[in-house]
C-alpha cells in the first residue's frame, strides 16, 4: 500500500480546486493558478473540501502513479499558497550577481557576464551580491531555473568555488602534496 497516496489532502478555505474529465486538475490560490493533467488511471475525488486520491487496482503502474498524483496536488496547493523557494550561494573571488530589471546578471570568471531572462511564473532575487533566491508557485519549474543557474559555474571540491545550494555540503579533496 502507498502510504503516501492514502494520505488526504486538505485544501485551504482561500484555494479553489477544480477536477474535469481525465483528471484535469485546476488549483486557484492567493499566488495564483495552476494547472496539470494527472495521470487518467488514477481516481481522484473532492469531497467537502479533502481530496483523496485511489487506484484501481494493484498492478505495477497504479502502485507507482498512487502517491506521485497525491503528491503533484499536494504540491499544487502549497504553491498556490504559500510559493516555493531555492536559495544559491555563489562562492569565489570576484564572482558575484546582480539584478537589472527582470535579468540576473552574474560574474563567475568568464571573460563576459553570463545574463539570464526570468522565465515567466519564475521571479529572481539577489540578497548582497553572493546570494541569488529562485521564487515561483510551481515547484518543478523553481528547481528546474535553479538548477540551470548552478550549470553555469558547478561547485569544484579543491577550493568550494562556484554557485551551489544553500543547504548543498560539498566533499572537499585535499589538493598536492610537496615533497
Amino acid at each position: 500500500m502507498s502510504r503516501i497516496g492514502l494520505k488526504p489532502i486538505n485544501v485551504p478555505s482561500n484555494v479553489e480546486v477544480k477536477l474535469d474529465a481525465n483528471n484535469f486538475v485546476t488549483v486557484k490560490g492567493p499566488k495564483g493558478t495552476l494547472e496539470q493533467q494527472l495521470p487518467k488511471l488514477m481516481i481522484i475525488e473532492l469531497n467537502e473540501g479533502v481530496i483523496t486520491v485511489a487506484r484501481p487496482n494493484d498492478e505495477k503502474q497504479s502502485r507507482s502513479l498512487h502517491g506521485l498524483t497525491r503528491t503533484l496536488i499536494s504540491n499544487m496547493i502549497i504553491g498556490v499558497t504559500d510559493g516555493y523557494e531555492k536559495v544559491l550561494e555563489i562562492v569565489g573571488v570576484g564572482y558575484r550577481a546582480q539584478k537589472k530589471g527582470k535579468k540576473l546578471v552574474m560574474n563567475l570568471g568568464f571573460s563576459h557576464p553570463v545574463e539570464m531572462e526570468d522565465p515567466n511564473g519564475i521571479e529572481t532575487a539577489v540578497d548582497g551580491t553572493n546570494k541569488v533566491i529562485v521564487k515561483g508557485i510551481d515547484k518543478q519549474q523553481v528547481g528546474n531555473y535553479a538548477a540551470v543557474i548552478r550549470d553555469w559555474r558547478k561547485p569544484e571540491p579543491y577550493k568550494g568555488k562556484g554557485i551551489k545550494y544553500a543547504n548543498e555540503v560539498i566533499r572537499r579533496k585535499a589538493g598536492k602534496t610537496g615533497k
